[in-house]
């Protein structure tokens, strides 16, 4: 039996439903008239499947760069509430500042040692010396 090369123009349909609406995944399958068990079908169908995960993988990229677009944004806000008027903020900030972990461009070319790093637990500050921090930066200015 010859396998199929193609999806069917349902099939791409509903793909690009499930990626690219606001719709669930029921919503999209009622909305196409698609049974649950056809879409069961699909997802076993090796080639439907290849496809998904595409959708999948292009929607993990869109995320990454949607959050590496809006990491320095946030670092800079971080950075103005040191400057808060309330204690806790700027107490807060600082802490999260420090503790935010490094997080590399590309996992995929990370050596060795560099993995070895990574897996080591963050160390938390103690409210202490997060004061005393903060402290010292209130003096600063």
């Amino acid at each position: 039996m010859a396998r199929r090369r193609y999806l069917s123009r349902r099939q791409l349909i509903v793909l690009d439903d499930l990626f690219n609406s606001d719709l669930d995944e029921q919503a999209v399958l009622d909305k196409h008239k698609v049974r649950r068990s056809t879409y069961e079908r699909w997802l076993a169908d090796e080639l439907f499947a290849e496809r998904f995960k595409q959708y999948v993988n292009s929607v993990r990229r869109r995320s990454e760069l949607l959050m590496a677009k809006y990491s320095c944004l946030a670092a800079a806000k971080l950075v103005e509430l040191i400057a808060s008027d309330k204690a806790e903020t700027a107490r807060k900030a600082c802490l999260d500042i420090i503790s935010v972990p490094k997080i590399a461009t590309d996992r995929g070319e990370q050596s060795d040692k560099a993995q070895k790093d990574g897996d080591k637990q963050v160390e938390q500050l103690s409210d202490a010396t997060a004061s005393r921090l903060l402290m010292a930066l209130a003096e600063e200015k």
